[in-house]
């Protein structure tokens, strides 16, 4: 059953079923998510820190990719139909964007962690408690501190 992307802000909703809701996946290694995407929706830059995920598009298209580690923060992105398969290794940042403007992409991503774990990146950098601070911030990223307090003044809210 199609679950509500309207209640995001980024246009998706995750849901996770894994070893907190199936006690019988205990020490299998595995959890499963459905991903909801609306029209120009997406799961935002995130990892997870105990897995790899494989992403199967079951209904519409998805813009999708993961940055490999540092020096060469290199993009690996494709755009997947129905049917299609894509690997994101464990703990590189990945996304998946809707690009329709139109229709809504279904997705189910299977996890090689019973407890995969998930950081979104914006939540984590301008939503942590305590925040982290400005001065920290706006030389990491190379801007001015009002665009810091702007970013940290949202309400990072989670798709999942």
């Amino acid at each position: 059953m199609p679950r509500d992307t309207k209640i995001s802000k980024v246009g998706s909703n995750v849901t996770l079923i894994n070893v907190m809701k199936i006690a019988g996946l205990n020490t299998l290694g595995i959890s499963l998510a459905r991903i909801d995407y609306a029209p120009l929706g997406e799961n935002p830059p995130h990892t997870h820190p105990r897995a790899t995920e494989i992403l199967t598009v079951l209904e519409g298209t998805l813009y999708v990719g993961f940055v490999t580690s540092n020096p060469e923060n290199k993009l690996f992105s494709k755009e997947l139909r129905k049917g299609d398969v894509f690997v994101f290794p464990q703990g590189l940042i990945h996304f998946q964007f809707n690009p329709n403007p139109y229709k809504p992409a279904v997705a189910i991503a299977a996890l090689s962690s019973q407890n995969p774990g998930a950081i979104t990146i914006a939540n984590a950098v301008f939503g942590s408690k305590p925040m982290i601070s400005d001065d920290v911030l706006a030389k990491a990223f190379q801007v001015e501190k009002k665009t810091v307090d702007w970013l940290q003044a949202q309400f990072w809210a989670d798709n999942h």
